[in-house]
């Protein structure tokens, strides 16, 4: 048995009352508490402590990814790909990750772009009476620092530092600005 193997396995017991307290990521209230407390424990033993609760309360998550510290799942219905890497400081939705697509510190992948309505009169509605979306980010994407992502991203894709994703963006692109445009397809190539 590999260290790493050994490694995971006492991070799993570590994080299971966390996870069996959250109901597996049932309870909303409860799995944000101890995906919170995680995200501020440091280093590659914070990694792995993130990454084996997020195995055991999201809808799925790959063992052998990467969390970085400061980084959590706002939500249960996520899934992380095989050896993806999510850097420092990154809140994620609703998302799917495909396998090993790199995500860079402060990246925001929200649960698409209509959380919060307004009501008739003009008043903000909390996210009770909004609407949650998974967005798709595909496999061997990129994914450059401070991004915000609120639309599907295609496989193999990069997305420029401080760029902001709000419609979907084909496969084999490069998409940067404010709002992200591809600047670069496949089909140029």
């Amino acid at each position: 048995m590999s260290i790493k193997r050994i490694v995971r396995f006492v991070a799993l017991i570590v994080a299971s009352p966390g996870a069996l307290l959250t109901g597996f990521g049932r309870f909303e209230r409860a799995f944000e508490f101890f995906g919170h407390i995680l995200a501020l424990a440091p280093g590659l033993p914070g990694s792995y402590l993130r990454v084996a609760y997020y195995c055991m309360t999201l809808r799925s998550c790959s063992p052998d990814c990467h969390i970085g510290l400061g980084s959590f799942f706002a939500h249960s219905q996520a899934s992380v790909g095989h050896r993806v890497y999510i850097g420092p400081l990154c809140v994620l939705g609703q998302t799917k990750i495909g396998d090993r697509t790199q995500i860079a510190s402060g990246v925001q992948i929200l649960s698409g772009r209509r959380q919060h309505g307004r009501s008739e009169d003009g008043r903000i509605e909390g996210a009770e009476q909004g609407v949650f979306e998974v967005i798709p980010i595909g496999a061997d994407c990129w994914i450059g620092a401070g991004a915000i992502v609120m639309a599907e991203i295609g496989e193999g894709t990069t997305i420029g530092a401080g760029s902001v994703v709000i419609h979907p963006v084909p496969p084999r692109s490069v998409a940067v600005g404010n709002p992200a445009r591809v600047i670069k397809s496949a089909s140029e190539a």
